[in-house]
Order: C-alpha cells, then structure tokens, then sequence
C-alpha cells in the first residue's frame, strides 16, 4: 500500500525502489537493491525484510526476480566499508544497483534518510521498507543475497559461525573475536572488531579453507 503522504505518477513512470542489508553486522560486505516492480502482476506479502522469516523472504526473492519488471543488485566490499564508513559504503551499494539496470527509472523512492548520488530524481522515504512495495521488494532481495553471502562466507570462515548469526554483533560473534581475532572479512572501523584481543595472524590457518 502507498503511503499517501508521498506523491505517485502515471502509470507509465519507471518508479524504482531502493534498499541496502547489513549496515549492523560487524563483517561481510553491505548489500543494496532495487526494483521497479510490473504494474500489471501484484506481488501480494511484499514487507520490510526484518519483518519476514527466512522461508518467506526466500520465496518472495525467487517471484520478485521472475514478476518484476527490473531488478538489480550490489554491493561494497569491506575494505570500501572501512575506508568511506558504512553509510557512505550503503549509499555507493544503492548507486551501483541502479546503475546496474538496464534502464533509468524516472523516479528512485529510497529507504532512510540519506541518499546516493545518482543521475535521475530520488526521494528518501523514512520506514519506506514498510510502507512502498518497491522498496519493500528492494529489502528483501538485499537481505536474501546478503544472508547467501554470508553462509559462503561460513565456509571460508567457519570458526565465526556467519552461518548462524549473518555477521551481527551476537554474544556467538563477540565471543568468538576474542578467542580467534578478526578474520580479513571483518570491518576493522568497527569498535568491537578494533577492540578484539587476537589479530588475523593467530587464527589456525588450517581451519580456513582458500575459497576467499
């Protein structure tokens, strides 16, 4: 349902919903999407994300990637976390997912407060993820592609448990920073990765495969 504080326009207006996953977690890259959903195919249960068990965002990423007229997603490596800060990295995300499709939206409705740069109008929409199906979309193919990459990630890194708890600051994650320092995924401007005991140099190399 729209909001019906924020403006709409005809129905041919290329109209593109924005969102990142993974500003919180203390390592992995930061995701971004976005979606410009086909006006003539209704995704019914499209809702911010966070609000979605695993099972349903899952279901709901395979049919917004097969109904929706366009979608694309990105992301910003950690080192790009560590040297622009993470809202600067989350924006650049958003950026390189619009700049992915294969069209440029009329319109680009952003979840938040802060914008990226970008070459066509953008509006920011506070809880947008909840309340505009195309940033709702947005939300959930970022959260979805992010939650994959950090199950990959556990693979590389399986001393951390990522498969478990995505990278967020869990009891699990810190505990785990300080017995076996930061791994190279991890955002070292963060606090709790800084203020670990151990360095990447301590970790028993032999329990990290080379897939990363």
């Amino acid at each position: 349902m729209k909001n019906p504080g924020i403006e709409t326009t005809g129905a041919n207006t290329l109209i593109c919903g924005t969102d990142e996953a993974g500003r919180g977690p203390l390592a992995g890259p930061v995701f971004a999407a976005c979606v410009v959903l086909d006006a003539g195919y209704k995704i019914d249960g499209l809702a911010d994300s966070k609000t979605l068990s695993e099972k349903k965002r899952n279901a709901l990423a395979i049919t917004i990637k097969t109904y929706a007229k366009a979608w694309a997603i990105a992301s910003a490596s950690v080192q790009e976390i560590d040297q622009l800060n993470i809202l600067q990295a989350s924006l650049l995300a958003m950026k390189r997912a619009v700049e992915s499709l294969p069209f440029t939206p009329h319109l680009v409705w952003v979840d938040g407060n802060q914008s990226p740069r970008l070459k066509c109008p953008v509006r920011t929409i506070i809880r947008g993820d909840s309340l505009i199906p195309e940033i709702s979309a947005a939300s959930i193919l970022a959260k979805t592609a992010r939650d994959a990459e950090m199950q990959r990630l556990h693979q590389c890194f399986p001393l951390y448990g990522f498969d478990q708890h995505k990278g967020y600051p869990t009891k699990q994650h810190l505990a785990a920073l300080q017995q076996h320092g930061a791994s190279k995924i991890h955002r070292q401007s963060f606090a709790p990765v800084r203020k670990s005991s151990l360095s990447q140099d301590t970790l028993t190399q032999a329990a990290i495969p080379n897939c990363c």
